[in-house]
């Protein structure tokens, strides 16, 4: 999730750990902590694009890393504040790291919450900015923080934003559930033969769903909302991967397909190939939009070296997006 949401979350469980004891530092800890795992990204400014996609999400997010640093940091911050007791301060640490891994496993992403072993956990249920889950959270660690900390007021709405919180999670994994059937039903009315389908929410919202299916050659894109009176449309994307020729044994090209999960497509233009990540769509609902999230162009450099340059991203393409997504919300 976003680093606001999991600033919340880390607040909210770390005054759920520690609050009665310290207060407002109970929360301060808890939404310091409830970043520390996202320090991962830094990987991007010391290595290649392929190692940092891999490391996102890794061992940070692991329960490995939780049982491992809780202890380290809550030591660290014993040096230095009045209150010592070295076992509440793990607990509030070991909370707070494990929770952010676990929320993360509700998006596309995921994350490799059992590391080492090489499995990602993604449920897909949530996008990664969801205000409907955010902003009642915060707005209840608000209440709580200012009420004293033996109060029990305090702990009343502090728990309360834990458990509506997370009451939408359960609630997303529903919605989840009946877009799935909504994209099968049509499939089949459609008479479209498939091997995998995949769904997932679209920006910002839970009323409407995505849905990659994987055919024979090539990948389907459709989008439902809850609101659609009409049949659902879905764009064709060939796959493309024998463009890549000799290039899908290089080891990084392996590694890249890897990270997709196999999600992926590869097209060519002015004699530049590129590496299109699907699993997180293109930044329009449009029928055949080509402007992935994730698109790579691949470079092969004279000693056989290859490499991956994410495109940037064009100016305007987020406001476009929100444009079309409320459009879309809307029905079809």
């Amino acid at each position: 999730m976003d680093s606001l949401t999991q600033i919340i979350l880390g607040a909210a469980v770390g005054e759920a750990a520690l609050g009665k004891k310290i207060g407002n530092k109970a929360v301060l800890y808890g939404a310091i902590a409830g970043t520390i795992p996202d320090l991962d990204v830094l990987a991007s400014f010391f290595t290649d694009t392929v190692s940092a996609l891999e490391i996102h999400r890794g061992f940070t997010h692991s329960i490995f890393f939780s049982f491992l640093f809780a202890p380290v940091f809550a030591y660290i911050v014993t040096r230095f504040e009045s209150y010592k007791n070295l076992k509440d301060w793990a607990w509030l640490f070991f909370w707070t790291f494990i929770t952010h891994p676990i929320l993360d496993t509700q998006t596309t992403w995921g994350t490799q919450l059992f590391w080492p072993l090489d499995i990602r956990l993604a449920f897909k249920n949530v996008f990664v900015v969801d205000p409907l889950y955010t902003i009642p959270f915060l707005i209840f660690l608000i209440l709580a923080m200012r009420q004293k900390k033996e109060a029990k007021k305090r702990r009343f709405y502090n728990n309360l934003g834990l458990i509506i919180s997370s009451s939408y999670l359960v609630l997303t994994l529903i919605l989840k559930g009946l877009a799935y059937q909504k994209f099968t039903k049509e499939l089949a009315l459609q008479e479209i033969n498939y091997k995998v389908i995949n769904t997932k929410p679209t920006p910002l919202n839970t009323m409407l769903w995505s849905a990659n299916v994987a055919t024979e050659n090539s990948y389907l894109i459709g989008y439902a909302s809850f609101l659609d009176s009409n049949p659902i449309q879905f764009s064709e994307y060939p796959k493309n991967h024998e463009l890549l020729g000799d290039l899908v044994k290089h080891p990084k090209m392996k590694r890249m397909i890897a990270i997709s999960k196999g999600w992926y497509t590869i097209n060519k233009k002015d004699e530049q190939l590129y590496f299109n990540d699907l699993r997180f769509g293109a930044l329009s609902t449009q029928p055949n939009a080509s402007n992935f999230v994730f698109k790579y162009k691949i470079k092969v450099a004279s000693n056989g070296t290859l490499s991956f340059i994410e495109e940037a991203k064009e100016k305007g393409d987020g406001k476009k997006l929100l444009l079309d997504l409320w459009m879309r919300i809307k029905g079809n």
